[in-house]
């Protein structure tokens, strides 16, 4: 693998894919005009926009005029909660929000500025595999309760929530309910309506579509406030001149990622399956977080006894291979994430958790030259790692691996 990059941090961002760059193309220089302008410039960009808003519907299964374009899913968030928030405090419906310890940071630090104006939010607490616990949601529902938002699949460890179960939950009591579906779209087959999903938040560039721009899925009937002030677009719910050549990637992304997605995820299922197994037979004392089924087809979150995730980070930096860690550096001290602490999976572990996301160009030959590194790295931090086996926070004598059978 000399001179060549490995690329295993799609959950954070993906490379464009070559048609939807080549339909982006135009919308730079030739097909320039306002979207929201009257002239024939305007009206040509406004049907393109058009065009990617009914690709994003017909791929989430929902009308086109519930698809409001944002900057990204961080603002479809911010958005959400606290148009939805502010619109029930004017109707007199409630203050009550619903959401999960393990969330985005974009949903989780909208909620603390929301408990600041005098809304209440409960935050669930999710078992060692990352599921929510739906026995805690319906103790904390009450007449109070406006919203609940949980996300489709973690970006951190990719275990897959029971969404069907969140949203009959939620349908049954009357309440609207929303999920971050960044790292799920395309990965799994999302159709709002059969679903009873009432809002849904969803990014471009994790699907292999542009930086900057996103959407939020609205059920036609939801009182939200406005987000965004200024101008009339979106309907004169979201202001701000359209980013029509980033639109329409995005359009075109979520049509290549629905329309492959059963292939995709074979694919990568295959390839991640592979991937724990090799690392796991050939490594000791590596433990997977999350789910081992019910989990992204592309995420595998290890966590690596007696060494740092900082570490092998960045000596699989040198070898040229990109991957992420578990940990947030803060203040000059390395902290466990909130997902993992929310996990209750112990520090020493947490801080070794290295999140390896595959993407559509990764092979086996890649993964195999992964393994061999990160056989020779671990070896190498292990001999200079203070932690002795018997320090492992959740090893037990016989157990030191947690193997993904074939």
């Amino acid at each position: 693998m000399e001179n060549n990059k490995i690329y295993l941090d799609n959950a954070s961002t993906t490379m464009v894919n070559s048609e939807v760059l080549a339909e982006m193309m135009p919308f730079f220089n030739t097909v320039y005009g306002n979207p929201n302008s009257l002239h024939s410039f305007g009206r040509e960009a406004k049907a393109a926009v058009d065009n990617a808003r009914e690709r994003i519907a017909r791929g989430i299964g929902c009308k086109p005029d519930e698809i409001y374009f944002t900057s990204g899913a961080t603002e479809a968030n911010n958005w959400v909660l606290k148009g939805i928030a502010y619109a029930s405090r004017e109707a007199k419906k409630g203050n009550h929000i619903i959401t999960s310890k393990i969330e985005h940071a974009s949903i989780l630090e909208t909620c603390r500025e929301l408990e600041k104006d005098g809304f209440k939010v409960s935050y669930l607490d999710v078992d060692k595999y990352g599921f929510v616990r739906l026995d805690q949601l319906l103790h904390e529902i009450s007449a109070d309760t406006i919203l609940i938002s949980i996300m489709a699949a973690n970006n951190e460890v990719g275990t897959v929530q029971n969404i069907q179960a969140i949203t009959n939950i939620a349908n049954e009591k009357g309440v609207i309910f929303h999920t971050d579906a960044t790292q799920a779209i395309g990965a799994i087959n999302f159709n709002v309506k059969e679903m009873g999903i009432d809002a849904l938040s969803l990014s471009s560039h994790k699907i292999n579509g542009p930086k900057g721009v996103g959407a939020l899925y609205l059920k036609k009937g939801i009182n939200i406030k406005k987000f965004m002030l200024g101008g009339e677009q979106e309907k004169n719910m979201r202001a701000g001149t359209l980013n029509t050549p980033a639109i329409v990637g995005f359009g075109k992304a979520v049509e290549i990622a629905t329309r492959d997605i059963i292939a995709n995820s074979k694919k990568l299922r295959t390839l991640r399956d592979y991937f724990i197994r090799e690392v796991q037979s050939k490594i000791d004392y590596v433990y997977l977080n999350g789910h081992s089924v019910q989990r992204l087809p592309n995420n595998v979150s290890l966590a690596f006894g007696m060494v740092e995730g900082e570490s092998i980070l960045f000596m699989l930096d040198m070898a040229g291979i990109a991957v992420s860690t578990g940990s947030a550096c803060e203040s000059g001290s390395v902290e466990p994430s909130h997902v993992l602490k929310a996990m209750n999976i112990p520090q020493d572990l947490a801080q070794g958790t290295v999140r390896f996301s595959l993407g559509k160009t990764t092979t086996k030959e890649q993964l195999d030259y992964v393994v061999e590194q990160l056989v020779d790295i671990i070896k190498k931090l292990r001999h200079m790692s203070p932690i002795s086996k018997s320090q492992i926070g959740n090893v037990k004598k016989g157990d030191k691996k947690c193997i993904i059978k074939k």
